[in-house]
């Protein structure tokens, strides 16, 4: 009998309740993960979320017959379901939960070669052991019912979510998981649930029928996950949601454009930032309505989602819509931005002054206020009749508008130059004479203004659909007879 046979008869008498698995000699209390490929030496992670090293576990390269008896080991223990259950099986991938190992074994055609990755969490810790103030402990047990809890990956954000789920157990609260897989270590009196027939929904249609006080959602990931965890907090669940984040406010703005913004209050009220093992930040937020720091005008008030420092109450952002756009601006300790709505505002301003001239002017006068130029003729457009149109746009734009002439008007470029257009999935792309290569073109269609770029080489100017002048050229130009590109004079 070959040894290789021989170990596999081995395995196969091994008793079921306590499987002797080859992996667990790659652990000890100090690794976080175990990291085996085919034809490589086994590394593995050892130390402490956030402070951690990757080294060799082993000075011998893993062949492919070792690794399938360690996935054959493993198999067989999950045949006893109170140690572990299959959660995803695809072709060349597999991710068993066993005990509180979750194992990731991916082969061909999915990964190039035969690969098992076994993470461990080496610590468990209770609400306790993160050392919370009674004031954050105490909007835990009688305020907090959205909680985000964010991080970068390894930081230690499915630790702090089991010890929130232990947590409101203990309390006599009713909880469940939403996992894939399920590898949070809670209390047994915790329930956790994974994708019922390959669906959040079809789990999400079953947690409300038993009615838990609390569901620890780990992690929301999908856009469709973003809605379920929406549709669950407003049907009166308490919910803690799990997402990748490298700031806390990045936590926040992964909501945006998932689902409103108006209620996005509703759906979060803490969002706690988790680095390096501990709890570094802890938002707050509450919904508005206000004129937006930064702004003078009384009737600009809007609906304004505020972010505050939990702990401090220190206002450090706002969400609101400017224009037709919901966009995050930082606020200082004094309640001004700290960036100014002139470096978020300025590209949204012009779009909107485009259709009355065509190369309008803006300058920034002070916070809400600004002095727009624009050519003579344009100016009654601009106005509107008795001031409806200035009005009307200041509201939009959550500004005072000031207008001025031009003081001198931009001379239309005198040379007209050949092109080819082409289009690829992001660009615009127009070739011209390579002798112009290094000059400045403006774009110009039925002699009104689009905008200059610089020639590049070889004669190509490259305009990316997504620019400020992608944009203008997609709004105004109807084909490209229409279109004329002239060469622009010093």
């Amino acid at each position: 009998m070959s040894d290789l046979q021989k170990s596999e008869s081995e395995f196969s008498i091994s008793e079921q309740q306590t499987p002797d698995l080859e992996f667990l000699k790659f652990f000890d209390p100090t690794t976080m993960s175990i990291h085996l490929k085919e034809n490589q030496k086994p590394l593995g992670k050892k130390g402490m979320p956030g402070s951690f090293e990757l080294v060799e576990l082993d000075t011998k390269t893993l062949h492919r017959d070792y690794l399938e008896i360690i996935t054959n080991q493993i198999l067989s223990a999950i045949d006893d379901e109170t140690l572990g259950n299959t959660e995803i099986s695809k072709p060349g991938a597999l991710v068993i939960q066993y005990r509180d190992y979750r194992i990731a074994i991916t082969r061909p055609p999915f990964s190039e070669l035969l690969e098992i990755t076994i993470v461990h969490p080496i610590k468990q810790m209770s609400l306790e052991d993160y050392q919370l103030s009674e004031k954050l402990m105490s909007r835990l047990e009688t305020q907090a019912e959205g909680i985000l809890i964010s991080g970068a990956p390894g930081s230690g954000k499915s630790t702090l979510a089991s010890g929130i789920a232990n947590f409101f157990n203990r309390s006599g609260k009713i909880v469940k998981t939403f996992e894939s897989p399920r590898d949070l270590q809670v209390d047994s009196g915790v329930t956790q649930y994974t994708r019922l027939d390959g669906s959040f929904e079809n789990s999400a249609d079953i947690l409300l029928l038993v009615r838990p006080d609390y569901t620890i959602f780990d992690e929301v990931r999908r856009r469709e996950d973003f809605r379920i965890f929406s549709d669950l907090r407003l049907t009166g669940v308490g919910m803690v949601g799990v997402v990748h984040a490298n700031t806390p406010i990045d936590a926040i703005q992964r909501f945006i454009g998932k689902i409103e913004l108006g209620i996005i209050p509703n759906v979060l009220d803490t969002v706690i930032y988790v680095k390096d093992g501990g709890i570094s930040k802890v938002y707050r937020l509450e919904l508005k309505v206000k004129v937006p720091s930064g702004m003078v005008e009384q009737d600009l008030a809007r609906p304004v989602i505020e972010i505050s420092d939990f702990e401090t109450n220190t206002l450090e952002y706002e969400i609101y819509t400017f224009g037709e756009e919901n966009i995050i601006i930082p606020v200082d300790e004094n309640g001004s931005q700290k960036t100014g709505i002139e470096h978020l505002a300025e590209e949204k301003i012009l779009d909107r002054l485009y259709r009355f001239d065509s190369h309008p002017k803006v300058e920034f006068l002070g916070p809400g206020r600004i002095k727009v130029f624009v050519s003579g003729d344009s100016i009654p457009a601009l106005i509107g009749k008795a001031g409806k149109t200035i009005q009307e746009l200041e509201k939009s734009l959550g500004l005072h508008i000031d207008v001025e002439e031009h003081g001198a008007q931009r001379e239309l470029p005198s040379q007209s130059l050949p092109y080819d257009f082409s289009e690829s999935g992001t660009a615009l792309i127009f070739e011209v004479d390579r002798q112009f290569t290094g000059n400045v073109a403006s774009f110009v269609v039925n002699d009104e203004f689009l905008f200059s770029v610089r020639i590049g080489k070889r004669g190509k100017i490259k305009v990316l659909k997504r620019s400020s002048e992608g944009k203008r050229f997609s709004r105004f130009v109807n084909n490209d007879d229409n279109l004329e590109i002239f060469l622009k004079r010093d």
